[in-house]
């Protein structure tokens, strides 16, 4: 299909924009996949593959705690974070160039499969969801986290999409990935059997203006949204809805701090 193809190619492009590392250490977002990690009991000579791995999120804290790890994500710039961040940590991962709804992988490779908001972004979330099934091992376990659709980065999302071109019917809402009941559905007949639970990571910000610069300036999607908004005359806009998004969570001393909920989902596949 030819527009799923183009999808997936804007994607590669979108990804690479911006400076993700630089949002992700400014959030301490990275903790997040550590403590996937941890949940997950990730251990020594284990197979772990990390879906959408982005710069490294679950895969380097797997291979620090000693497993063997492969890295899968659609954007080469965004490995190449990756490869410099692993290099950083002194871990050794095996890092792909691939598609989370067509993973270069074999049938029943891993003895663990982690995401940490990555292939919540997948166009077509049961082709994802059947993929991330199929490269787990009998007895293997999956550990995802997803942005939830009521938490503040739902809101956050839904401003930006405001100034995206809309996706085609075909392409799966990200935010869906937060809801329990459609990833239950997502994993229905793949073996899985699912556990959920809300968790909350609070982020802060010296303020309302560094907030949205780091966003705007650092997360692809949305530096692609300011970047069309600008061309439409649209970014006061843009800027003005994001700023009063993050000024309801501006404390007594104007720093923002997003109470950021997010759906950890574990499984086991039988």
């Amino acid at each position: 299909m030819q527009q799923l193809s183009d999808i997936k190619s804007a994607a590669r492009s979108v990804w690479a924009r911006g400076d993700y590392d630089a949002m992700m250490r400014a959030e301490n977002l990275y903790e997040v996949g550590e403590q996937l990690v941890r949940r997950l009991g990730v251990g020594a000579g284990q197979r772990v593959i990390d879906v959408a791995c982005g710069s490294g999120n679950a895969a380097i804290p797997a291979a620090q705690a000693g497993a063997r790890v492969t890295g899968v994500d659609l954007a080469p710039e965004m490995l190449e974070m990756a490869r410099a961040r692993a290099q950083d940590a002194g871990v050794i991962v095996e890092w792909v160039e691939g598609d989370a709804e067509d993973l270069p992988l074999p049938d029943a490779e891993a003895d663990v499969v982690l995401s940490t908001f990555g292939c919540m972004f997948a166009p077509r979330h049961e082709v994802a969801a059947d993929e991330l099934a199929r490269v787990l091992a009998p007895g293997g376990r999956l550990g995802l986290c997803a942005w939830t659709p009521d938490g503040v980065f739902g809101d956050f999302f839904r401003i930006v999409a405001g100034y995206l071109p809309p996706d085609p019917e075909f392409v799966d809402p990200p935010l869906a990935w937060g809801d329990e009941a459609r990833v239950s559905e997502l994993f229905e007949g793949t073996g899985l059997t699912l556990g959920f639970e809300r968790a909350t990571w609070e982020i802060i910000h010296a303020s309302v203006d560094v907030a949205v610069a780091c966003y705007t300036d650092n997360l692809g999607p949305v530096n692609q949204a300011r970047e069309l908004a600008l061309s439409q005359g649209r970014w006061p806009g843009l800027q003005a809805e994001l700023a009063d998004l993050f000024a309801r969570y501006r404390s007594a001393d104007g720093r923002v701090v997003l109470p950021a909920e997010y759906l950890v989902i574990t499984g086991r596949r039988r």
